[in-house]
């Protein structure tokens, strides 16, 4: 009996210890769904917590970018909206792409209180970029002409109501049919990506305010897609719109048109005229993004630009659009994980 007791008494104190061990795990766990993955001692990270859409998350957050991030040293966190931004972390970077005045105020507050952490990018800068009546204005007030080209924007009008005004408003303007249309909010939701095509008076009539009114520039039927991290600059060839002269006297309506620009039209290995899909000159690209950085404010963006056609050097930026769908750009893993590490604390970047 007295050995059944000795037994029994050891089990007991190893359950102790069990249950002792069990609960820290438990609370190590606890401590990692927060926070994030642990990193190795001695092993530094940049911790980027990140505020995105599940969809948005989906499409940039691919295994591929995670996995290059953890051998980088780079953890990312999913930020909870539930809870205080403040009490979590803590951070080093913070990537964010949410809509909503509550969401810009939380952000913010955030930057003042945390003002060592680099967050990407402010709120009111990416607020700019929301509005199309004023989103190629920093484009339009650079008017860059160089030996290696010439950027514009093509001539727009703003619509703010009242769809029986707009033939008598596009006469006013002195802008030329056809004319793209494009609803005013630019918020990255689908609807703001819906283009109309009107090619007579009359049909102006049928479109729907508020919404921005864009000359058509033909340019071939592609455009370039400049993606901008950082310092880093990518372009790839796209399928866009393709209205020839000779077509304009035949048209007439409105033309709701598919979404341009997307990865599934992709021009890249296309057998194109060279006077159509020749990329736009580097030193021009790279000047032109220099100056939007400083002006806009932001590190993260694309540009949609076309090139006039018949013009080797008439180059036209069409649109902005903050934190693009960099999973659609080639390499995006190893540029935007270079990106990260460029904006850590100093003992990160000799990774």
């Amino acid at each position: 009996m007295r050995l059944m007791e000795e037994i029994t008494g050891r089990n007991k104190e190893d359950e102790r210890e069990e249950e002792e061990e069990v609960e820290n795990i438990h609370h190590q766990q606890q401590w990692c769904t927060t926070l994030g993955p642990v990193p190795l001692p001695g092993f530094p990270s940049v911790v980027v917590g990140y505020a995105l859409t599940s969809k948005k998350t989906k499409s940039f957050l691919q295994p591929k970018l995670e996995g290059l991030a953890r051998n980088k040293g780079i953890i990312f966190v999913a930020i909870d909206q539930n809870s205080p931004l403040s009490d979590q972390g803590p951070f080093d970077i913070v990537l964010h792409k949410l809509s909503g005045k509550e969401w810009r105020q939380i952000i913010e507050d955030y930057r003042k209180t945390h003002p060592e952490v680099t967050v990407l990018d402010p709120p009111d800068a990416i607020q700019h970029l929301r509005n199309r009546q004023f989103m190629l204005q920093a484009v339009a007030d650079l008017n860059l002409s160089e030996s290696y080209g010439k950027v514009g924007v093509p001539r727009q009008l703003v619509i703010m109501r009242d769809a029986s005004s707009i033939p008598d408003a596009v006469t006013k303007s002195g802008l030329m049919l056809p004319l793209v249309a494009k609803p005013l909010v630019a918020d990255g939701s689908a609807k703001s990506h819906e283009l109309s095509l009107a090619f007579d008076q009359n049909s102006l009539k049928k479109l729907e305010p508020p919404l921005v009114l864009q000359e058509y520039v033909n340019h071939g039927g592609v455009l370039f897609k400049v993606y901008i991290v950082g310092e880093a600059i990518k372009v790839v060839r796209r399928f866009s719109l393709d209205v020839s002269k000779r077509e304009l006297p035949k048209k007439a309506g409105v033309y709701r048109v598919p979404r341009v620009s997307c990865a599934a039209a992709s021009a890249d290995d296309a057998n194109l005229d060279p006077g159509v899909g020749e990329l736009p000159p580097r030193p021009l690209l790279e000047r032109l993004a220099k100056e939007l950085r400083r002006r806009l404010g932001l590190r993260l963006f694309n540009l949609d630009i076309i090139r006039e056609h018949g013009s080797r050097d008439h180059f036209y930026v069409i649109d902005i659009n903050y934190f693009p769908g960099y999973g659609k750009m080639p390499e995006y893993e190893h540029i935007f994980t270079d990106f990260l590490l460029s904006l850590a604390p100093g003992e990160y970047k000799k990774r």
